[in-house]
């Protein structure tokens, strides 16, 4: 995937939120790390707090489905507020749909690419490759 330079790229999983800002002006991936705007993840799904069930079992899923509202509301602040111009996101497969459910329009239409894999955690090398390779 070609994304354009000062293109934001967010690298999630259900605990943790990398953010990478494109430097390279051809499209190509050369990501730098930026600062991470704090997250609230006390959002548990859209209907607050819910028992645990067999559709979503226990504790910790529910902090990690909060966690992925609370960096999609993230995003759609600095998407909002111009702060974002275009944004590439990876997330592990589960954490993706969890955050796709509270994307503002806003965002949707900055949205340039999604990848659907597990990357926090992994190099640099690893990231510019998955974006390149999608």
């Amino acid at each position: 995937m070609l994304i354009p330079n000062e293109a934001f790229v967010a690298v999630v999983d259900g605990e943790k939120l990398n953010l990478f800002q494109n430097t390279s002006k051809d499209g190509t991936p050369s990501l730098v790390a930026m600062s991470v705007p704090g997250v609230d993840g006390s959002d548990r799904s859209s209907g607050g707090r819910h028992q645990s069930s067999a559709a979503n079992p226990d504790d910790s899923q529910q902090s990690e489905d909060g966690f992925a509202a609370g960096v999609s509301a993230m995003l759609n602040a600095q998407v909002m507020a111009g702060h974002i111009g275009s944004l590439v996101i990876i997330a592990a497969p589960r954490t993706l749909g969890e955050m796709r459910k509270h994307y503002h329009k806003g965002l949707s239409a900055k949205l340039v690419g999604e990848v659907a894999k597990d990357l926090t955690g992994h190099s640099l090398q690893d990231i510019e490759k998955a974006v390149a390779n999608a």
